[in-house]
Formats: structure tokens, C-alpha cells, sequence
């Protein structure tokens, strides 16, 4: 606030004690809330320095795709891009045959978001006794409106 005083003329301080009283209180918030967040089930999670593919890194290669829709049925979409349905035995066979040939194919699994999470673990279990070293899991990225709510 400027204040006049005498003959030298106006004198323009800032005051920071609304800033301070604000800093203080949001640090006591975040003191408060920082022990409650850090509860909960403890896991060990591998270390990696993980990137989301991207369809520039799939390019050169076909990802096998195991898809299960909301009522648990699989569908299998491998090189050659077209989806059938399939059961366990025939997911084992199809993916064990195109990962004999090419051992660097992503393998991934893609489920409705209202199956059961029992089917889609199921699922990936099928790939790995297929051959596939690692599968992946794919999702939608988040829409526009729900990245400015967070």
C-alpha cells in the first residue's frame, strides 16, 4: 500500500503477511493429509524405466492382440489383423505359432473396462504359457475433460 510521507514522496511496500498467513495454513494442510495418503497395502513394485508404446514403436511390428469383450468372450487379432473369436486352446495354438516365428512381438491384452478382472488375468496367463515373455495392457488415454478435473 502506498502511504505519503511528508516531503519525500509516496513509498511502495508490498504486504506479504496475507501471503505468509496463506503459506502457513497450506502447510499445515499438507502436513496433515501427507501421513493419511501413505497408508495403505504395502507392495514392492519392480523397478523399469517404462514408456507407453506408441504406434511409431508397433510400426514395424504386428502386435498380437487378445481381446476380451464385456461378456468374457476372447477375440484373437494376430498379424494379419482380423479378430475372431477363439477359445483357451486355440489362443495357445495361434499365439505359440506366430511367437515360434517372430520372438520380438508385442503381445497385448485388451479388456472391456465392465469385464470381470478374473477373465482378463486369465487371459494374459494364456499368453505367457503361449511363449510370450511379456504382456501388456491396453488402454484408452484419459479424455481431454477429464485431465483438467484432476
Amino acid at each position: 500500500m502506498a502511504q505519503v510521507t511528508g516531503k519525500r514522496g509516496m513509498i511502495a511496500e508490498m504486504n506479504v503477511v496475507p501471503y505468509i498467513d496463506v503459506m502457513l495454513v497450506l502447510l499445515i494442510i499438507f502436513m496433515a493429509t501427507t501421513p493419511l495418503l501413505s497408508r495403505g497395502v504395502q507392495v514392492d513394485l519392480p523397478k523399469a524405466d517404462a514408456k507407453p508404446l506408441t504406434l511409431e514403436d508397433l510400426e514395424d511390428k504386428k502386435p498380437v492382440i487378445l481381446s476380451v469383450d464385456a461378456k468374457g468372450q476372447m477375440f484373437l487379432n494376430l498379424v494379419d489383423g482380423g479378430d475372431t473369436v477363439v477359445d483357451e486352446e486355440t489362443v495357445l495354438s495361434k499365439v505359440g505359432a506366430v511367437l515360434a516365428e517372430r520372438k520380438d512381438n508385442p503381445v497385448l491384452v485388451q479388456g472391456d473396462h465392465s469385464v470381470d478382472y478374473g477373465r482378463v488375468v486369465q487371459a494374459m496367463v494364456l499368453l505367457q504359457q503361449a511363449g510370450a515373455p511379456n504382456v501388456g495392457l491396453m488402454t484408452d488415454p484419459p479424455a481431454e475433460s477429464d485431465r483438467r478435473r484432476r
